[in-house]
């Protein structure tokens, strides 16, 4: 039976921290304090993971990513109600090694309507497991930290008598009228599982203080099994899914979804071998994708309709061995991915109109890594090393016969060029975690990591609003002379534990050479001197950017906190704090959250607890002039959440949001971009005024 700690419960609710604990480990290995919410019997925890577990986090809606963002170094880039983008120290998108239940692929849109969570309902998660500070080279490439979010299964039974068990939510919102309900349901012995798997969201469009964000409502759908077979020390496992999201809204950006169809698939294999331990995994996903400017908006002129379909198709494997070396253990292995992407722009009132904005582009990657934990001179260590070889290449553009023929001049130019490349990229990384001695244990980290250019940064020809999420209103033209991204990273912290007080701070700092960022497209910024800027003006942009490789500088701290009072009382927190530079010319980087601070006290009782938190965001006014980017004061909103386990297997979860209905707007909310709603155009978006929620999960198994 799956049973809720309170305590984890009420400190979930508050601000997605709990008191660290101590878990089983590898006796050879000391475990490292952590930051987890996670309920579970058993746990294997390590100075590079932190856990939580959605289903007793704040409701705020129906989003991964703002979960993320309640974490120690977290934000959330608001670009719509399932487009929200994790960033984590000041980075995001695909710097970020995002997984859902192990599995990495490409997101379908080149806007990034679709990040990675965008397939990961909280209903369907059981725990969110965020890669601590940098991911392991084990999880492959990427330049910073990383989560992965782990499906709910009814694992094998114990015994070869078959039981059953389920995991389901169910959930309602004021503010937008939303509903969500999913989970799983699942039967097992010890040899075979079997379980299916759904959830539903839907909502409309959300309300603020001052009125309606107009275009913001949001429907999806996922159904699908996992199952899995264990023979002796062998066990295979297959799962599949398909998400449908059908009509939901994007103000920030200049369309809207018509849909997302994706198919996942990906079959496992784990091997226990005398010697060795093997892991093995096949993966594909499949996602098809329409957007268009006039279902949420106001209907442009005939001329200005627009249509866009868009693909993306990713199929990836990997083998890995891990055996004993040393004082430790030793895993070697190899992995890969072949991604196709294809976009296509349309006009629905003309079929002589149509742009193939990236059309065909294939990106592949192959790597091999070692990764060895142990014990070096009395600490905990991990060293990493991988080697990847990357390749790209785009196919011919073409564009129909309404096109004037400024458009027709870049399409020959693009396809006239070498539209073909390779890289070989790097990654290195030490860690270090000293046993725990007096309630404190330290922790170090040292790393060199690699990001190549992603396809719309690299192959992006037409001068299109499409900035891979960054939903700042610009026009972005891409460049196939990219370099990768090429960072140097050290870290550091401790962990403390004490009968009434826990303390995790961290200290980072990243040096990046070629740093991927729009800049002015030329150094006559305004004046309209060229192709590019010509077709940027006559769609509303005479100042468009373009994707470059810069010097880049991010450093700051974050720690999470608390106390426990005497009596039924706690205090927790976290704080957050990046700065973001250019090292090259005298300036901030784009878009970073503001410095940040969360603070709950809770009450709690030995079957419900009641938070209340307030969240203050300060004035962001380090702000990048290259990008003309807008200064945001301020804010502070106060929440209040409610928990009772009602029975054992019955959790019931409550609150208000913006208890006071203050109107903000957070410094990473995208501009609106629908004329006729009640936040005028090229405003921030607010966020949602007051709001209640309330959220009723049953588990069990038998």
């Amino acid at each position: 039976m799956f049973k809720v700690s309170l305590r984890c419960a009420s400190l979930a609710a508050l601000s997605a921290l709990a008191f660290p604990t101590f878990a089983e480990t590898d006796k050879d290995v000391e475990p490292a304090l952590q930051d987890v919410v996670i309920i579970t019997t058993k746990r294997v925890e390590n100075a590079s993971e932190s856990k939580l577990n959605p289903e007793l986090m704040p409701h705020e809606g129906v989003d991964l990513s703002l979960l993320v963002s309640r974490t120690p170094g977290g934000a959330r880039v608001g670009n719509g109600a399932l487009s929200g983008q994790v960033q984590y120290r000041g980075l995001f998108g695909e710097r970020l090694n995002l997984r859902v239940d192990g599995q990495r692929f490409a997101s379908g849109g080149p806007n990034l309507m679709d990040p990675v969570f965008h397939y990961a309902p909280a209903s369907l998660v059981s725990q969110l497991i965020i890669d601590r500070g940098i991911s392991p080279v084990s999880a492959g490439p990427g330049l910073a930290g990383g989560a992965d979010a782990i499906f709910k299964k009814v694992d094998f039974n114990d015994s070869a008598d078959l039981s059953f068990g389920y995991d389901l939510s169910a959930g309602f919102r004021t503010g937008d009228n939303s509903t969500s309900t999913g989970g799983v349901i699942g039967a097992s012995t010890d040899v075979w599982r079997f379980n299916l798997i759904g959830s539903y969201e839907d909502g409309d469009d959300y309300d603020y203080p001052e009125g309606t964000v107009r275009g913001s409502r949001f429907n999806r759908s996922v159904y699908g099994f996992s199952s899995g077979l264990k023979l002796g020390a062998h066990t295979i496992s297959l799962d599949a899914r398909r998400q449908n999201t059908g009509a939901s809204g994007n103000p920030p950006f200049p369309m809207d979804i018509r849909y997302f169809d994706a198919d996942f698939v990906q079959l496992k294999y784990l091997g226990d071998f005398e010697a060795f331990d093997v892991k093995a995994s096949l993966q594909t996903s499949d996602v098809a994708h329409a957007m268009n400017n006039y279902d949420f908006r106001p209907t442009p002129a005939m001329s200005a309709l627009r249509e866009t379909y868009a693909s993306a198709e990713t199929k990836s494997g990997a083998l890995s061995v891990l055996f004993s070396a040393l004082t430790g253990k030793l895993e070697l292995g190899l992995d890969g991915n072949k991604t196709d992407h294809d976009v296509l722009i349309t006009n629905p009132a003309n079929a002589n109109f149509f742009v193939s904005a990236l059309p065909q582009i294939e990106m592949q990657r192959l790597g091999v890594f070692g990764e060895w934990t142990g014990k070096l001179g009395g600490w905990n260590t991990q060293f990493g090393l991988r080697v990847d070889q990357h390749e790209a290449e785009g196919a011919d553009a073409s564009v129909g016969s309404a096109l004037p023929m400024g458009p027709r001049m870049l399409l020959m130019a693009y396809n006239a060029a070498d539209r073909s490349d390779d890289d070989t990229t790097v990654d290195a990384v030490a860690r270090f975690w000293s046993p725990e001695r007096g309630g404190v244990s330290w922790r170090a980290t040292l790393a060199h990591k690699t990001q190549v250019p992603n396809y719309l940064q690299k192959f992006g020809w037409m001068p299109l609003p499409a900035s891979g999420g960054l939903a700042d209103g610009n026009i972005y033209v891409g460049d196939l002379n990219l370099d990768p991204e090429e960072a140097w990273i050290l870290e550091g912290g401790f962990d403390y534990r004490g009968d009434k007080l826990y303390a995790r701070p961290t200290l980072f700092l990243r040096q990046i050479d070629n740093y991927i960022q729009g800049v002015p497209f030329d150094d006559t910024v305004g004046v309209i001197d060229s192709t590019v800027e010509m077709i940027a003006n006559m769609n509303g942009d005479p100042t468009p950017m373009r994707f470059a490789n810069v010097d880049a500088r991010l450093y700051g701290f974050d720690v999470d906190f608390g106390y426990e009072l005497d009596g039924p009382w706690r205090l927790d927190g976290v704080l957050s704090y990046v700065r973001r530079e250019r090292r090259d010319i005298d300036d901030n980087l784009y878009r970073v959250a503001p410095p940040n601070l969360t603070l709950a006290a809770t009450y709690e009782k030995s079957n419900w607890a009641t938070t209340f938190e307030v969240r203050g965001f300060a004035t962001q006014d380090e702000v990048s002039l290259t990008n003309s980017e807008q200064e945001t004061p301020g804010y502070a909103v106060f929440n209040l959440y409610g928990d009772w386990q009602v029975r054992d297997g019955i959790h019931l979860s409550a609150g208000v949001e913006n208890l006071f209905d203050h109107t903000y707007r957070d410094h990473l909310a995208g501009y609106n971009r629908i004329a006729g709603s009640d936040v005028p155009v090229g405003s921030r978006l607010p966020g949602a005024g007051q709001t209640a929620f309330v959220r009723i999960s049953f588990t069990g198994r038998s």
